[in-house]
């Protein structure tokens, strides 16, 4: 990888200071991990922390454990610009053997949010130390990211309007890309995610004898193949859908010579534009209920709405880009990264101000959600300096 452009050397070593603290930071987090919203351990470190940099102004229990705390900059007014951090981890057991793996069962950062806190931390630091800009940081250090919706419960808490945020940025962790690149793209960049239960009513009896029942397990057989029909006849195939059935309960506890009176089955559907997202779902109704009938039975959809789709405004990401670059070099900068299916819930505070996510490479590590996943703390200068060069750019005098 070649090198970013130059920076003064006493601010590069100040830099490479604070992401040294930085690494110990991550890690004390990573020995603790916390779920959804009950973050206190993690909400309270954090606090101290930032009160330990100066920050003008903090505010905590947004969302029960959110916190948002502001830096000012020394050149004047201009606009807040928000540098959000989620902070939850995940209800799985760690299987890394680290000397600092999680203490607690059940419990691990799968997917980064501890070096995304560290890193937002220490960009913070230097912040508070420099004040080179004009108008306000807000950085927002979210709970409830992994399908806690946390970015939606901070948002009807208040957090644009009443902080004043004009625009709004994130970076998460990127397995595989290298350590100081970074990736994004404009427009769409991550899947809305919907999930889905069915429940096919029909009636029960003895297996020798289907003429005197109402089979509801063939029905939901025909359906569960039908769904994927969604994909191949029902959306444009330039336009990415993705439909997994994941889970299918008939109830009969294993009776072989039993057809039961229902059959359950459910999945996930994901969509990368708002309009296929309804359409799909709308298609999914029909398709249940006609099905169903065909096979003399009912079926019932609980349909239960997850994130939207992470959608990058193009004038934002175009500064994100710049900004990155100026960090890592042009060439070590993707500006039309591949879409990713997975779900983000970001995307609710684009849908409420313009903004962008950022990838930023964690190297040659396992992936996201995988219990011997770690961040990789080489990570952090590169992404505290990002974080620090997307200020100047955005809060320029």
């Amino acid at each position: 990888m070649s090198h970013a452009p130059d920076m003064p050397e006493d601010r590069a070593e100040d830099m490479a200071r604070i992401a040294k603290d930085a690494k110990d930071w991550r890690q004390h987090l990573h020995q603790q991990p916390e779920l959804l919203y009950e973050l206190h351990k993690t909400a309270a470190f954090v606090e101290e922390k930032l009160k330990g940099f100066g920050v003008d102004e903090i505010e905590t229990g947004i969302a029960k454990t959110g916190i948002v705390a502001l830096i000012k900059g020394a050149k004047g007014d201009g606009p807040v610009i928000g540098l959000r951090a989620d902070m939850d981890a995940l209800p799985m057991d760690e299987k890394t053997n680290l000397p600092y793996a999680s203490k607690v069962p059940g419990m691990m950062h799968a997917c980064g949010h501890d070096g995304h806190t560290a890193t937002l931390l220490a960009a913070a630091q230097y912040l508070c130390q420099t004040r080179d800009f004009a108008g306000t940081v807000a950085l927002i250090f979210q709970p409830a990211e992994e399908g806690g919706a946390g970015a939606r419960a901070m948002i009807e808490e208040g957090l644009i309007d009443r902080f004043g945020i004009d625009a709004v940025y994130a970076m998460h962790n990127d397995p595989g890309l290298p350590v100081g690149q970074f990736a994004t793209r404009p427009g769409p960049m991550m899947a809305g995610g919907d999930r889905f239960v069915v429940t096919v009513t029909g009636r029960g009896g003895h297996a020798s004898a289907p003429t005197k029942s109402i089979d509801p397990v063939v029905a939901a057989a025909h359906l569960i193949a039908s769904a994927q029909t969604l994909v191949s006849r029902f959306s444009d195939p330039f336009d990415q859908v993705v439909v997994s059935i994941t889970y299918l309960d008939v109830g009969s506890a294993g009776a072989l010579n039993v057809i039961p009176d229902t059959a359950v089955f459910g999945g996930t559907i994901r969509t990368m534009n708002s309009t296929t997202r309804a359409e799909i779902e709308a298609h999914l109704r029909r398709m249940l209920k006609s099905g169903a009938e065909q096979f003399g039975c009912e079926a019932t959809l609980d349909w239960r709405p997850g994130y939207p789709v992470t959608a990058n405004d193009a004038a934002k990401t175009a500064v994100a880009l710049a900004a990155a670059a100026a960090v890592a070099g042009a060439e070590n900068v993707d500006g039309d990264c591949a879409q990713a299916m997975g779900s983000e819930d970001f995307s609710y505070m684009l849908e409420a101000r313009p903004g962008a996510m950022v990838l930023y490479g964690n190297g040659d590590s396992a992936e996201l959600h995988n219990a011997a996943y770690n961040f990789n703390d080489d990570a952090i200068l590169p992404g505290m300096r990002y974080w620090v060069e997307l200020v100047a750019r955005e809060l320029a005098a």
